[in-house]
């Protein structure tokens, strides 16, 4: 049955659309934090859809409010006054930390960038963007158009001018081998140095934590340094909170936080753990940013009362079990045992991250080049052991993305980083 699911995957869909595993696999169902395959196979789920699932699989809080919200209505659009939408937007505004917010809801991270992207150049009057490098926001057209990651990139066309700043990846660059504060002052040099060559920008966006690019990211406090030198243009920051919102990072509920010395970020963006599965994405802002569209506009599917009775629904189990705090505990004992394991295999080049968002590097034993087939044999030795994990990484795909569900427990995160320390000893 596989084999023949397989064959018609391949007959009707695009060939750039990815799937994992030499022999992939069909997941007809999860519980927890584990999830079986069509063949009866268990995982266990470290990468949760792709940061999607938030909570746990068929969490029963949010199923059940998934069944009686369809039970009563499904979507009416935003035509019509919503009061699950109006709820789940009221909670967010208030968590957001940005003052006077109001929230537009999307169906998926990348719709709520673009609508972000929309906002700043409107607010702003100009399709210029600042951009992190390894960066990625999105597959949509504009923002492909802002991504730096040259492996989801497939088009150079952009109605936006893009500029990429220095800063996303810690450990590689011109200033990777600077201190922290010297790395922060030099990228804070080059930003102030970028923006007496071009025309005033509308925004800089970026992810706290890189993604795609492989869980990298700046030392604490970057984004509020290069705020200083925003704010003085009226350069607005959009914080991609798409994978680092919601407690994730275990320090933060935002990833912002870490930069927030200057205060929270003009736009926020969010999507994947918010809805634990439901399609659900959406833009928060200053009230003022927010309002600056002067023509007409709607959104058909974001907020459908469905989606919305889902998000509440899991946005009160993850603060009332404090996930947040679940994430910091289990995250830290978590990324210290990869971390012993990865002090005795050569191809490490380095373990990274924070709460339950970890990242592990594959290069060649002893240089920074990367490996892509060695990352993805330890994708696959994972998976023979029952264990699910992602990559990625904007130097050939070869970091690996760890990434559970927020309500792992120390049994599951031990059994997990035994898994992966098997499977990275096989390529030794």
């Amino acid at each position: 049955m596989t084999d023949d699911l397989l064959g018609r995957h391949r007959a009707v869909l695009p060939d750039w659309l990815a799937l994992y595993y030499e022999d992939p696999i069909e997941i007809t169902h999860g519980e927890g934090r584990h999830v079986w395959d069509a063949q009866g196979n268990r995982y266990l789920d470290f990468f949760g859809g792709i940061l999607t699932t938030m909570t746990a699989h068929a969490l029963p809080e949010v199923t059940k409010a998934v069944s009686e919200q369809a039970g009563r209505i499904i979507h009416s659009s935003t035509l019509y006054l919503n009061r699950p939408m109006v709820e789940l937007a009221e909670r967010i505004a208030q968590l957001s930390g940005i003052p006077d917010a109001r929230v537009f809801f999307t169906t998926s991270g990348t719709e709520a960038n673009d609508t972000a992207l929309l906002l700043a150049t409107a607010y702003r009057r100009s399709n210029t963007i600042l951009a992190m490098r390894n960066s990625y926001h999105g597959r949509s057209f504009s923002s492909v158009g802002i991504t730096g990651n040259r492996g989801w990139s497939p088009t150079s066309l952009s109605p936006l001018q893009t500029l990429y700043v220095h800063g996303g990846v810690r450990t590689r660059g011109p200033y990777a081998h600077l201190g922290d504060a010297d790395f922060i002052a030099a990228c804070v040099e080059d930003l102030v140095d970028l923006l007496g060559h071009t025309r005033a920008p509308a925004a800089l966006i970026a992810e706290p934590i890189q993604g795609v690019g492989g869980f990298t990211s700046p030392p604490d406090g970057l984004y509020a340094a290069f705020r200083e030198v925003l704010r003085e243009r009226g350069i607005l920051w959009i914080a991609d909170e798409v994978q680092t919102g919601w407690g994730r990072t275990g320090e933060h509920f935002w990833g912002w936080q870490a930069h927030g010395r200057n205060g929270p970020p003009d736009i926020l963006t969010f999507a994947k753990g918010i809805g634990n599965g439901m399609s659900i994405g959406g833009v928060v802002a200053r009230s003022e940013i927010m309002n600056c569209l002067d023509s007409n506009s709607i959104s058909t599917f974001g907020g459908t009362q469905i989606t919305m009775a889902a998000g509440l629904a899991n946005l009160n189990y993850l603060l009332e079990h404090d996930l947040q705090g679940n994430s910091r505990r289990v995250g830290g004992l978590l990324i210290e045992r990869l971390r012993a394991v990865a002090a005795q295999v050569p191809a490490v080049r380095e373990v990274r991250g924070r709460g339950l968002m970890i990242g592990i590097e594959i290069t060649e034993p002893g240089t920074d080049t990367a490996d892509p087939k060695a990352a993805a044999a330890v994708l696959e030795a994972a998976r023979e052991g029952g264990l699910l994990i992602g990559k990625g990484g904007g130097h050939n795909t070869s970091s690996l993305r760890v990434a559970p569900p927020l309500s792992l427990n120390v049994a599951e995160a031990e059994e997990g980083a035994a898994i992966l320390e098997t499977a990275l000893r096989s390529i030794q």
